[in-house]
């Protein structure tokens, strides 16, 4: 008689957010750091952006994770928001009370943009791009470097922006028209300043 085999059924983590919520709830340090992986840099960058610095976002980054691991027992997966728009606005809202405990806002320290091979130009040239964008964004009212950050950097809906920040779409999509505005603006005043300087 012929034994036929089965293919061996392998056990199959859910990895789904409410279900590692759901896992962190029970005390799974496991789910935690699976969950915490798959957030850390996205909360990293959004709160570098929104602060302007990379000691704040560090601190903001160790806030929130403990955020999630005393919210996950009263989490509730059919609740009105779903995890990463609740997770957004966490990071959103530390960031804002972060900035409002300050005295005074800080830019980030542009990185060295010394390079001596042939893409040093480049490099440079996109360097001063990128320092010049980080100003103008922190020149922004909150809500509108919030806003805009949300929308073209973590590449929101206008909707799902909207539900993180809690305004309507209506209102998200008038802080996008005055944040692009205020931007171009202060980019426009930034060449200006600039060739000033070379005459």
């Amino acid at each position: 008689m012929n034994a036929i085999s089965r293919p061996r059924r392998t056990h199959k983590t859910d990895h789904s957010d409410n279900a590692l919520i759901a896992r962190i709830a029970a005390g799974d340090q496991k789910a935690f750091a699976v969950l915490s992986g798959k957030f850390s840099a996205r909360i990293l960058a959004l709160a570098k952006r929104t602060t302007g610095s990379a000691a704040d976002a560090d601190e903001i980054l160790q806030e929130t994770l403990l955020k999630i691991w005393m919210a996950a027992p009263t989490w509730t997966a059919d609740g009105p928001a779903q995890f990463q728009t609740w997770l957004h606005r966490v990071v959103i809202n530390a960031c804002l009370d972060r900035k409002r405990r300050r005295t005074f806002s800080s830019l980030d320290e542009v990185e060295d943009m010394a390079d001596e091979g042939a893409n040093g130009f480049d490099e440079a040239a996109a360097a001063e791009r990128h320092s010049a964008i980080i100003a103008a964004m922190a020149k922004l009212p909150d809500r509108q470097r919030s806003a805009l950050s949300l929308h073209y950097l973590d590449e929101m809906s206008a909707p799902e922006a909207a539900k993180v920040l809690g305004v309507s779409v209506s209102s998200m999509e008038s802080l996008l028209v005055r944040g692009k505005r205020a931007m171009r603006d202060a980019l426009v005043l930034a060449n200006a300043i600039g060739m000033i300087d070379l005459l």
